[in-house]
């Protein structure tokens, strides 16, 4: 017998509202409809987030793009509240909510333990979401796996980008970036 409850984005920020979690040990996040524990982030994930911001920061314009890191993302079409390492969104998203998918300009999460979950079942589901383009840091593989092309049933096209070649962001073309210089 299952005895598994799926919740709706809506009854999960409920529960987040009042206090449900407070005083778990870990993260956790809402994926279509269930809750998944999160793994701990160890220091060369931490690493690479830290990397990764200032990457961000320093690559995009305030007045376009805001740099969201590890918080959350609302996608109630498919019952997911997620928090993505590091999010661009675009500057005018009201501040009163968490983004949606219409105002995500590009998504980046760091795959160590969780390299598996990121590479399909997040794939599949930011892509069914609309996101314009989803990059995954394979730390184990030390590649950047670049998802565009978003359709009904996940990403059209993946490319694996490894050191030594320098990829784009769709949102902003001069925001460069090498894959090498995140294993550093």
């Amino acid at each position: 017998m299952n005895t598994s409850l799926k919740l709706t984005v809506r009854e999960y920020d409920e529960m987040v509202a009042k206090g449900a979690f407070d005083g778990l040990s870990q993260k956790i996040e809402l994926i279509e409809g269930e809750i998944h524990a999160m793994n701990p982030a160890g220091p060369r994930h931490d690493h690479i987030i830290e990397f990764l911001t200032h990457w961000s920061v320093s690559n995009t314009d305030f007045n376009v793009v805001r740099v969201r890191v590890q918080s959350g993302l609302s996608l109630p079409d498919q019952e997911s509240r997620l928090e993505p390492d590091v999010l661009w969104v675009k500057a005018d998203h009201p501040t009163d909510r968490h983004p949606i998918a219409d105002e995500v300009l590009l998504l980046i999460e760091v795959g160590d333990s969780s390299i598996d979950v990121d590479r399909q079942r997040k794939a599949d589901l930011y892509g069914r979401a609309g996101i314009p383009e989803y990059w995954v840091v394979n730390v184990g593989e030390q590649v950047i796996h670049v998802f565009r092309d978003p359709t009904a049933s996940g990403y059209g096209t993946m490319k694996t980008i490894p050191s030594g070649k320098r990829r784009t962001s769709l949102s902003v073309p001069s925001a460069e970036l090498d894959p090498g210089e995140l294993f550093r």
